[in-house]
């Protein structure tokens, strides 16, 4: 992943964003140096490009106008080091106040829903910055004091507490924000210098969650590319110790899936526990897949009134593609989720998918108890669990 990028885009938080293509950002800074110029970058992953550049009016104000298709982020800037990071909509027009000398930091920012959370957001991490930022004073004030070891005891045990909470609420925050860009920013704050809020090893799930919320909504964009890319070296580098293979999977509990239906909303496979759930993977241009869905539909019109849910994961390239594989198949019944990634898909080396179809059935527990279960076998195992 690009490190250039997130450098620039989480350095410092605060954020701007209404219907038409035309975006606006008007603002006023407070102390204004006379004939200093503001410009606006474009955020991109491997660079920054330069999109207009304005001098400041002797009043403080400044307005720029642009044509933009789609959600993107943007870095409003005086100098290298003075600057504020915005993500902007088509149509929205944004109105902020900022004193001159600390852009990074707004008086205020209206305009959008999501510039507004996020500037939230960036004001909850100063605090918690601010108070780390005092136990480090506290330790200066103390280097000297024979108490010292005991003093940096209570201070790491401050620190640990301080950084949980940050990372407990960015995690909410991203929940809270799963279908927006700023989802994606939040995955790397950072506390001081390479210290990040989340750890991609140990909060791998959300890196995961936004990876496949943003890659259905902005599969095109250059971030949201870089973030899959950084997700499929995660799993990958993890060498298969969350992964199940149908031969010797059986009694593990399936590995969480957390994926975007064809209407946005991301539903967890862990959210279907407390039903009997056949997990299947297929995509539309799948003869295979397709042949067998006329069996999925009978066990589910038989056992669905009895406990029976189907949480089907497509490999489709494309949610067109995908959306008609379902409606032509009248498959809308049940669950349907997709990351849109073909075989680059997240749930590839989860599952360890060599070819599809491919399904696993879980007991009311999310346990593995069957795999791969075809046509008639399906309905013999389905016949055994539920008529008893």
């Amino acid at each position: 992943m690009n490190k250039k990028f997130f450098l620039y885009l989480f350095a410092a938080m605060v954020f701007t964003g209404c219907k038409n293509n035309t975006a606006q950002i008007s603002g006023t800074l407070i102390n204004p140096v006379s004939g200093e110029y503001i410009f606006l970058d474009e955020l991109k992953s491997n660079e920054l490009t330069t999109v207009d550049s304005i001098k400041v009016m002797d009043d403080g104000t400044f307005n720029f106008k642009m044509e933009i298709k789609l959600p993107a982020f943007y870095l409003l800037k005086i100098n290298e080091n003075n600057f504020m990071t915005m993500l902007v909509e088509p149509g929205e027009r944004i109105s902020l106040s900022a004193h001159n000398d600390s852009l990074n930091y707004p008086i205020s920012v209206t305009g959008s829903k999501g510039t507004e959370s996020m500037a939230e957001y960036n004001r909850t991490l100063r605090k918690t910055i601010n108070k780390l930022m005092g136990l480090t004073n506290i330790y200066n004030q103390n280097v000297d004091s024979p108490q010292l070891p005991t003093v940096i005891e209570s201070l790491d045990s401050m620190a640990q507490t301080y950084l949980n909470e940050i990372n407990s609420f960015t995690k909410t925050y991203i929940d809270e924000n799963i279908t927006s860009l700023v989802s994606l920013v939040a995955l790397y704050q950072q506390v001081a210098p390479n210290v990040y809020v989340l750890n991609p090893n140990k909060d791998l799930k959300y890196f995961m969650r936004v990876d496949s919320s943003m890659s259905i909504l902005y599969p095109e964009y250059e971030p949201v590319i870089s973030l899959h890319q950084q997700v499929q070296e995660l799993l990958a580098s993890i060498k298969g110790e969350t992964s199940i293979t149908p031969a010797s999977g059986e009694g593990a509990e399936a590995p969480e899936i957390s994926l975007p239906t064809p209407e946005g909303d991301t539903i967890k496979l862990s959210s279907t526990k407390g039903s009997v759930v056949l997990l299947d993977f297929w995509a539309s241009w799948c003869a295979p897949c397709r042949q067998e869905n006329p069996n999925l539909v009978k066990a589910y019109d038989l056992y669905h009134k009895k406990g029976f849910q189907i949480y089907q994961v497509s490999l489709d390239k494309t949610r067109e593609a995908w959306m008609k594989g379902i409606q032509d198949g009248q498959l809308g019944k049940w669950i349907h989720v997709s990351d849109i990634q073909y075989w680059n898909s997240i749930v590839i080396p989860l599952y360890k998918i060599e070819s599809i179809p491919a399904n696993f059935l879980l007991d009311k527990e999310g346990r593995i108890i069957a795999s791969n279960l075809r046509g008639d076998q399906l309905q013999v195992k389905l016949a055994e669990l539920f008529n008893k």
